[in-house]
């Protein structure tokens, strides 16, 4: 079923070491109350099972935040095993510390949107939303 005749399905993770997640669940919950099912998988998640998760709940988005640097290392990883599983519909989003100089890179890598602290939840519900139903 099209994402527009259901809820967008978002799987918010925290990739790699990061053990810092207040940010990922305000996220989480802005986008379950601006009406989307949202899957948030927790800690310490290794790429695969973000890609895994993804996957199984057939999601349209997938939410990643990193604050620990790493970013340029998980990112690519992750883009790497999705496009492996032939899934090139999922929205890629990624939020957290991420350098100004980075946010290019990512975005040529298949990431749609970097949003950095202080992005208003707004912003990212509407992106989410616009993006998936563009898809």
């Amino acid at each position: 079923m099209p994402a527009t005749a259901r809820k967008i399905r978002v799987v918010v993770a925290k990739p790699g070491l990061d053990g810092h997640d207040r940010g990922a669940k305000i996220i989480a919950r802005a986008l379950r109350d601006a009406g989307m099912e949202v899957i948030y998988t927790g800690l310490h998640q290794t790429p695969e099972q973000i890609v895994e998760t993804v996957i199984q709940e057939d999601a349209d988005a997938v939410g990643l935040s990193i604050l620990s640097g790493a970013h340029m290392t998980l990112v690519p990883r992750i883009v790497e095993l999705l496009k492996e599983q032939e899934i090139e519909d999922v929205v890629i989003t990624v939020g957290g510390t991420i350098p100004s100089d980075d946010i290019p890179e990512l975005k040529k890598l298949g990431v749609s949107e970097v949003f950095t602290p202080g992005a208003p939840t707004q912003a990212i519900i509407d992106f989410i939303e616009g993006a998936v139903h563009r898809e």
